[in-house]
């Protein structure tokens, strides 16, 4: 074909005088070639991100769908944390009440007494206020039996009314390391806890919040 004859017989050195249909193949070429590095270099990009923002949408759609679905559920979850609170302050209300606290010390110092144990040391320490409750360490030291210990901690659960005690930094040794089955020696700290009052309650969360503040 002629075209072909042309593009075989053409010189490089005489661009201008080349056959018109060469001319015209060339600057197609040409403008295709630049077509295409647009196309490479910004069209591409710019479908990537594309792509990007697509995975991006979705995943905003689902992390939406799951935060409506909570917002759907808000005013029940309030209503079941409201519930739970008030159960905790009745649970609480079954502990000792402020007036109750120095009876009951005596009331737990007479019933390690009446189990037979020797009590050495017996000292209560500041009270710590929480949310809704304080704590009262007891620093002690008693001696006794297994049975005598024993014989305590039933008294003790059989309080009028609800004791709790929890152990803390507590040994319990041989008063004699040689005589087998001999005296037991309990030292420590134990806490014991009582409900706040209402305005007590208030004082203590802005006790809490003042500690908070001054942590920072």
């Amino acid at each position: 074909m002629k075209f072909f004859e042309d593009l075989r017989s053409l010189d490089k050195n005489n661009i201008g005088g080349w056959p018109q249909s060469i001319k015209i193949f060339f600057t197609v070429l040409l403008f295709a070639l630049i077509g295409f590095l647009g196309w490479y270099l910004y069209i591409g990009d710019q479908q990537d991100q594309l792509q990007s923002l697509a995975a991006k949408e979705e995943s905003l759609k689902q992390e939406f769908a799951t935060k409506q679905a909570k917002a759907v559920n808000l005013e029940a979850l309030q209503q079941q944390l409201d519930q739970m609170q008030d159960m905790l302050r009745q649970l609480l209300r079954q502990l000792p009440s402020k007036t109750e606290m120095p009876e009951l010390l005596v009331d737990i110092s007479q019933t390690a007494l009446s189990a037979g144990l020797e009590v050495d040391s017996f000292v209560p320490g500041a009270e710590t206020p929480k949310d809704f409750y304080a704590e009262k360490p007891i620093a002690l030291k008693m001696s006794g039996t297994y049975h005598q210990f024993g014989t305590f901690i039933s008294g003790v659960a059989s309080l009028p009314r609800v004791v709790i005690l929890t152990l803390h930094d507590v040994s319990l040794t041989p008063a004699n390391p040689s005589v087998e089955g001999g005296k037991l020696v309990l030292q420590g700290t134990v806490k014991t806890y009582r409900y706040l009052d209402d305005d007590e309650t208030g004082d203590a969360k802005k006790q809490a919040a003042g500690n908070r503040r001054g942590r920072k």
